[in-house]
């Protein structure tokens, strides 16, 4: 019930925003152009209805333009989306709903929503899952993490990112930042075919 209600929550204050693009497409492409590479995303909206939308919002909104990948782990995630070149936070919209029950699993190649501890967090942070990572996805005891599209082109770019050199970040004290983070230049919705 407290899911429904969120959900509900969700799609009221959708209302007041934006229309989103293309509807009617299930499967919305998006493409990363990073300082790494291009990297092209097809979304899954049948399955993440409201992590796309929240995703799209951001795009269209060019939020994500100039920022960074702040946390790379080899062999575990590439993230993103939620800081500019010199750490500061962007503006992020409202929590949305957790969606990681959708059947979509945390595997390599696929992007999933970034979040803190409690379930409903996410906001705008997103990631790459450079290999499969069980340990993401829900079970009968927790909460996943929610997978909405899958890497269709651009894969070896995000095997060169995530084998950056990292470190401790003296600002913040985060470990796996990046020394010389990747730069997501811009994200655009592609054209629908």
């Amino acid at each position: 019930m407290r899911y429904l209600l969120l959900v509900l929550a969700f799609l009221v204050s959708c209302s007041t925003q934006a229309l989103q693009p293309q509807p009617d497409n299930l499967f919305p492409r998006v493409k990363f152009t990073t300082s790494a590479g291009d990297i092209v995303v097809e979304l899954n909206r049948s399955r993440a209805p409201l992590t796309v939308e929240n995703f799209l919002t951001y795009v269209q909104s060019g939020s994500y333009n100039e920022t960074i990948f702040h946390r790379i782990i080899p062999g575990f995630v590439v993230q993103g989306g939620g800081y500019d070149v010199e750490f500061n936070e962007r503006t992020m919209f409202k929590p949305i709903p957790n969606e990681s029950g959708n059947g979509l699993l945390n595997q390599y190649g696929t992007i999933a929503m970034a979040r803190m501890s409690e379930p409903h967090s996410a906001t705008r942070q997103f990631y790459f899952n450079v290999n499969d990572n069980e340990s993401l996805n829900p079970s009968s005891r927790r909460w996943g993490y929610t997978v909405f599209g899958s890497v269709v082109e651009g894969m070896e770019v995000l095997e060169q990112m995530a084998t950056v050199e990292t470190r401790i970040h003296e600002q913040t004290g985060w470990p796996d930042v990046p020394k010389q983070p990747p730069v997501l230049l811009k994200v655009e919705l592609l054209p629908a075919s």
